[in-house]
């Protein structure tokens, strides 16, 4: 008898033992006959408890069996009746081993097929998720117009010896939930800033008719492109507008490349200057509030890039579209005075002062670096500039600075700077604009007040906060940018050795007074000549080696031409500074108006450098390619690429610009 019998034997041992010793005493005492009487009372007891015992188990037995009858029936009822469509198939062909109802009438069957594919009936199923240990389909499915969030789970197969698992499916209807987060999506508000770029070249020496008249064909076509998707714009200052809309309209305005900014061309003045106009949107934000917030932060760098383009701010970063057309020279210094004296002022109140440009620095960012250099040693004011000694484009020049004797200890590597660096130092960074091109990304976190001096377009990654900044992509060079603010900032003159760095710089961003010249550029070189800079000087500077030049014209060999674009593809490890140069040489062919090098880099990966003398904007190319820089000239590099994946993302970056 088992343990649960065990439970109903009655009666207990130790009482009927003590009838059967009865029974033996009184039979050895003689008395047979109550020793037979008492043994018949045992053996009563005995039957009667097992009869009593069989008759509890059988109870039980009936109890246990009407218990677990009643379990299975409402398990299947459960699933048979469940509120869900159910759906169990076997994961590897997903072949249904059973639905409900419910599922196969969400499918539109009119009976239960458990011969068909779970893929047949439903279109672009898959049961990997449930492989990968997932409980919730990463996607809603739709059906018949419904949609549907899916659960599931795994069911192991019973035998081990039997390979085929099975999975079980639970579809829930999310489709008034999921049309009201699309709704609430559509309708998130969406506010933008619209400032017209040059509305002082358009109106300059026009009567007050034709200044009203111009002023008037740009909000009318402004008022006619936001009638079309229900947008609001007004007017809060002589040239700003204030832009409401909803998210829902951000796509197809995406898809059109916010043509509002090309249609504003045809808004041409009597002098012949075309209308240009900034966009700035603030999108994913809370409130209106802060979606104005972010569309300010997005005027600002579409101002900063130059203009006649639209920039989107979001909580993830920045979308820039347009952009195209080539920066104008701003013909007033009123904004190089103010930097000047605020930078002055900066750099007074600073107990430490360092100064940085990029990696690999070429002659414009180590002479931007001088000239800052320069304004500090005149105002009395000790500095450190930071270049890595090894792998930079100007060690002639810096060789040639260290014999001077104010730039003794000048120089810093990057692990020596970083024991200055502290809450008190001020980090002044020249031609470049973006944290992960210095010399070291941890310097900006790490010093307590930032000055940027750049002239390439702003991109999408910046050093945010800075205490003060020059970004001006109309300027050729960061070198022409630091000597206007000499000029404006200093009686005494730099010392001739730091005017031929700032020289090099100019003449080698500008190929020779060739690209990108403006009157301040040629302005800016005239007072370094003034100074005693040496035309001379700043053409060794330029010069390169033998072994650079054979470099410089295996790579011209291996250039194509590809939809006005030539494209040099070497396979060997290249010297950047020999790419670019190459990249430049390229521009000497006829027909050619852009030019880019991609090559492998000497610390793995690979890079590009890309130029540009025509409507080619290549800032944009390299944009899409995770560079940067200006319409002519600009780069990007491409950590962990090999060359043909580096040099198929490109192609499809000019396709892509191009289209």
């Amino acid at each position: 008898m088992d343990k649960n019998k065990r439970i109903f034997t009655w009666p207990p041992k130790l009482p009927l033992l003590m009838l059967v010793i009865f029974a033996a005493v009184t039979a050895v005492y003689g008395h047979y006959e109550l020793a037979m009487a008492e043994a018949a009372v045992a053996v009563l007891v005995i039957f009667l408890a097992w009869l009593y015992t069989r008759r509890r188990i059988r109870l039980f037995n009936d109890y246990i069996e009407s218990v677990a009858y009643e379990a299975d029936n409402a398990k299947n009822s459960t699933v048979m009746c469940f509120p869900l469509p159910i759906a169990v198939f076997r994961l590897d062909d997903s072949r249904i081993v059973w639905g409900n109802e419910m599922f196969f009438q969400m499918c539109g069957e009119p009976g239960q097929r458990l011969d068909a594919s779970l893929n047949e009936l439903v279109p672009h199923f898959n049961g990997g998720w449930l492989l990968e240990g997932k409980r919730l389909y990463p996607t809603l499915l739709e059906m018949a117009g419904r949609k549907y969030q899916l659960h599931g789970n795994v069911i192991p197969p019973e035998n081990s010896s039997n390979n085929a698992i099975m999975g079980i499916t639970y579809w829930v209807d999310v489709t008034e939930y999921d049309n009201m987060r699309i709704e609430y999506e559509n309708t998130r508000p969406v506010a933008g800033i619209v400032i017209i770029d040059n509305l002082d070249d358009l109106t300059k020496n026009q009567p007050e008719r034709i200044k009203n008249d111009l002023r008037d064909e740009i909000e009318d076509k402004l008022d006619l492109w936001c009638r079309d998707f229900g947008g609001i714009i007004r007017r809060y200052d002589r040239d700003r507008y204030i832009l409401m809309m909803e998210k829902q309209h951000c796509e197809a305005l995406k898809l059109s490349k916010f043509s509002i900014t090309n249609d504003m061309h045809k808004v041409v003045s009597p002098a012949g200057i075309q209308a240009s106009i900034s966009i700035g949107l603030g999108v994913d934000a809370d409130n209106f509030s802060e979606a104005l917030g972010f569309a300010d932060n997005a005027i600002e760098l579409a101002l900063s890039r130059g203009g006649d383009q639209t920039v989107i701010k979001n909580r993830m970063g920045y979308e820039f579209y347009g952009g195209r057309a080539h920066e104008v020279e701003k013909r007033t210094k009123v904004r190089s005075r103010v930097v000047a004296n605020a930078f002055a002022e900066i750099l007074r109140t600073s107990p430490k002062v360092l100064i940085m440009g990029h990696r690999f620095a070429d002659l414009d960012a180590v002479g931007a670096c001088i000239g800052v250099n320069s304004i500090a040693r005149q105002l009395g004011v000790k500095a450190h500039i930071v270049v890595d000694p090894v792998n930079n484009a100007s060690r002639d020049l810096i060789e040639l600075i260290r014999r001077e004797p104010e730039y003794k200890d000048v120089f810093l590597s990057p692990g020596e700077a970083i024991k200055h660096a502290d809450a008190n130092t001020l980090l002044c960074v020249v031609d470049t604009s973006r944290p992960e091109q210095l010399e070291d990304p941890e310097f900006a976190k790490l010093c307590g007040r930032v000055v940027v001096i750049d002239h390439h377009r702003v991109g999408a990654t910046f050093i945010t906060a800075p205490a003060l900044d020059f970004i001006e992509p109309y300027a050729s060079s960061a070198c022409e940018l630091v000597t206007e603010i000499l000029q404006e900032l200093l009686d005494t003159q730099p010392l001739r050795c730091e005017a031929e760095a700032l020289l090099s710089g100019i003449v080698l961003d500008t190929k020779s007074f060739t690209l990108r010249t403006g009157e301040r550029t040629f302005d800016a070189a005239a007072y370094l000549r003034r100074c005693g800079a040496d035309t001379s000087a700043v053409k060794k500077l330029l010069q390169s080696d033998m072994e650079h030049t054979v470099a410089r014209y295996k790579i011209l060999q291996s250039a194509e031409l590809y939809k006005g674009i030539a494209i040099a593809v070497p396979e060997d490890v290249q010297d950047r500074i020999v790419a670019a140069q190459a990249a430049d040489e390229l521009l000497n062919i006829s027909g050619v108006d852009a030019s880019i090098v991609i090559a492998p880099g000497a610390n793995g990966g690979c890079f590009a450098s890309a130029r540009s003398i025509g409507d080619v904007n290549v800032q944009l190319i390299m944009e899409k390619v995770g560079g940067g820089g200006n319409a002519g000239a600009a780069a990007a590099q491409f950590a962990g690429l090999d060359l043909p994946s580096a040099v198929h993302k490109v192609y499809d970056a000019i396709d892509d610009y191009l289209s």
